[in-house]
């Protein structure tokens, strides 16, 4: 399963660095206005924005899903917690329900 993974990441690494390879031609972006009515403008190369607008997508998206998988391994150990806990009593509850009561014995009276 490793090998499938890492084959799939080297085939998206060279599908991106062939679109930013291609696309390396100037772009103006335009960040946030100023007073005089212009805008602060940067020139990035297409292929530069493209990865930097991916990842503001992408790391979001792959944070809420660490967070989901870390909430989910919580609940999975609490519930595996609990229920060894409650195997164990009930074991032992069963174990004392089956083992034989000790009985005393009523004294012999030793004058009969």
């Amino acid at each position: 399963m490793q090998i499938v993974r890492t084959i799939i990441w080297v085939v998206i690494t060279a599908i991106l660095v062939g679109f930013i390879a291609m696309n390396w031609t100037d772009a103006p972006v335009r960040f946030w206005p100023l007073s005089n009515g212009d805008f602060l403008k940067f020139d990035w190369p297409v292929g530069v924005i493209a990865l930097v607008f991916f990842l503001l997508g992408l790391v979001p998206m792959w944070l809420l899903a660490k967070a989901a998988r870390w909430r989910m391994n919580r609940q999975i150990s609490a519930l595996q917690t609990t229920s060894r806990t409650s195997m164990t009593t009930n074991s032992l509850s069963a174990a004392q329900a089956h083992a034989p009561v000790p009985i005393d014995p009523e004294p012999i009276d030793p004058a009969n």
